[in-house]
């Protein structure tokens, strides 16, 4: 197994949004049909994670809604098929619930069909009898 180098940015300049549109609008399970316009609305309106190789070639992204001071909401995780199974999605969410802006979220949540035993390993907790929701909630209501 090679070992892939990569590297993670929210620099949104660095975003290749035609690799983005592509994968969410045509082989995602919930973005099926998404407009160019609609998703460089979403990359417009939120904080926003590139994955590339040494290259520059964009093999990943994932963006998270928020309101940088209570909630966020990790929205179109992807990994370039070529490159998953490699640890780079993992690597990703860490790099994620790492950032600054992130970590001092009281609650972060996400919606996932498949990739709950993923979000489990980094705290995440399903939300009710929801087979989708997930969340991370720090926030103490006692």
């Amino acid at each position: 197994m090679s070992i892939i180098s990569y590297n993670i940015s929210t620099n949104k300049e660095l975003l290749n949004v035609h690799f983005i549109h592509n994968y969410i609008s045509a082989i995602s399970y919930w973005g099926k049909g998404r407009t160019l316009e609609e998703v460089k609305s979403t990359i417009e309106n939120s904080l926003c994670f590139g994955v590339y190789t040494d290259e520059k070639v964009q093999i990943g992204f994932a963006r998270v809604v928020t309101d940088y001071t209570f909630f966020g909401y990790i929205m179109d995780v992807i990994i370039d098929e070529k490159y998953q199974r490699k640890g780079i999605g993992k690597r990703l969410i860490s790099f994620i619930l790492n950032n600054k802006i992130i970590k001092n979220l009281s609650t972060v949540a996400l919606k996932t069909k498949d990739a709950q035993e993923l979000y489990i390993k980094y705290g995440f907790k399903t939300i009710g009898d929801s087979p989708l929701w997930m969340s991370m909630d720090k926030q103490n209501l006692e």
